[in-house]
């Protein structure tokens, strides 16, 4: 080779790579990571809504009213989770126990979710005396244990599904107000939130427009699983008898009516307490799939 001749940059470097295609849209990339167990938990919750919707599609029976020629007949073809001492089929019961444990979980999660986020979204917004004030307040209610709270606002109330799932929204007022007034504090210091009020933004529009859309992520994730926790705290309400009374199809009053047949009659207790830990177990994790989908 000639020492006075050049070798060019290309010589050494090599062809200049190929421009790589077009990123995947992030929302493919998310679906892809759904696994089989959310996918099962969806369907789960699924099922218990399409239950609550829709009875009478799942089954024909009466819940109410049993045949007692049948009474305490394990599950079988007929009667898949059996019956109980007075001949009613607990599938049945189940089925239709879902519309007041959903419905009412669906109301402590509304209470809860709005209640909270507004405290939680003024402390956090507003600050100084204000979040002071709002957020002791928040700490004395997760000071009291969430079961003795619901309990001390059913006996105001009086008993009854509506009650107690107010009452147990009223006690996961303090987890939403606590998570939300962390997220505003979070995005208000932000630099597109200091750009909007740079730009002659108003508090309240700012609020509205950029800090709460971002800040609501965890928030849902935490009404998923508040939503399970809801079911489990009405459930537990119902057992110890201050939800609907008999013969209502209830979830938590099943089992507490099957209790005294459990070394005989195990189902009675089994199936529909396994319907619960279901639900709320596939609620769980519906909630954790919806936090990594935000911080994706």
């Amino acid at each position: 080779m000639n020492p006075n001749t050049s070798i060019r940059p290309e010589a050494v470097t090599g062809p200049e790579p190929v421009a790589a295609g077009p990123a995947r849209p992030r929302a493919l990339e998310r679906l892809r990571r759904v696994d089989v167990g959310t996918a099962l938990a969806w369907l789960v919750v699924l099922v218990a809504v399409a239950w609550a919707l829709a009875p009478g599609l799942f089954t024909s029976a009466d819940p109410v009213t049993g045949i007692a020629a049948d009474a305490l007949r394990p599950p079988d073809a007929e009667y898949p989770f059996g019956t109980d001492a007075t001949g009613r089929d607990v599938f049945t019961r189940v089925v239709y126990g879902s519309v007041h444990s959903l419905s009412g979980a669906l109301i402590a999660v509304t209470v809860g979710l709005v209640a909270g986020t507004l405290i939680g979204a003024v402390a956090g917004a507003v600050g100084g005396l204000v979040e002071d004030v709002l957020m002791r307040v928040v700490d004395v209610l997760l000071a009291v244990p969430s079961l003795l709270l619901s309990l001390s606002v059913v006996i105001v109330l009086g008993f009854g599904t509506t009650q107690i799932a107010f009452a147990v929204g009223v006690a996961g007022v303090a987890a939403f107000a606590r998570l939300a007034r962390s997220e505003v504090v979070r995005v208000c210091a932000t630099d597109y939130v200091e750009a909007a009020y740079a730009g002659g933004g108003r508090f309240l529009t700012v609020l509205w427009r950029h800090v709460l859309p971002n800040s609501l992520t965890a928030v849902a994730a935490l009404a998923a699983l508040q939503f399970g926790t809801a079911i489990l705290a009405i459930s537990t309400l119902g057992f110890l008898g201050y939800g609907a009374p008999p013969p209502t199809p209830e979830w938590g009053l099943m089992i507490a009516e099957g209790r005294d047949y459990v070394a005989t009659s195990w189902w009675l207790t089994t199936l529909p307490g396994l319907v619960v830990v279901a639900v709320v177990s596939s609620a769980n994790r519906i909630s954790a799939s919806i936090a990594r989908w935000g911080r994706a």
